[in-house]
């Protein structure tokens, strides 16, 4: 990267190699992956995404309904895929309603309503 710019809300960046809005075009929709060390600290609650893939997706009783392999975007918010003992996959809402405490340390998530993996 050459440069960076920050415009109120938005940052511009200027790479290296890049020097026309044609070519600038190709990167619409890129991600920008940053090491670990320079993102943004967390607040109470929240997590980082890929520290939420792998949890094994648990029950209130604590029995494995399955895993948590990505939160995905989706038009009504993020969409959480679990992965099935049976390696099917399914998609419900990542919302307090229906997943409730998410321990990192013990690698492991509640899904609250388990009828939605159904």
């Amino acid at each position: 990267m050459a440069e960076a710019d920050l415009k109120g809300n938005t940052l511009l960046l200027r790479f290296e190699g890049i020097d026309n809005p044609e070519t600038a075009e190709t990167l619409s929709g890129a991600e920008i992956i940053a090491p670990r060390e320079f993102a943004s600290p967390l607040g109470e609650g929240e997590f980082y995404i890929e520290d939420l893939k792998g949890l094994t997706v648990v029950n209130r009783e604590g029995k494995v309904l399955g895993q948590l392999t990505n939160v995905l975007e989706g038009g009504g918010g993020n969409l959480a895929e679990v992965q099935l003992p049976s390696g099917e996959k399914r998609l419900t809402p990542f919302r307090r309603e229906f997943f409730g405490e998410i321990d990192l340390k013990r690698s492991k998530i509640e899904l609250l309503e388990p009828w939605i993996l159904e």
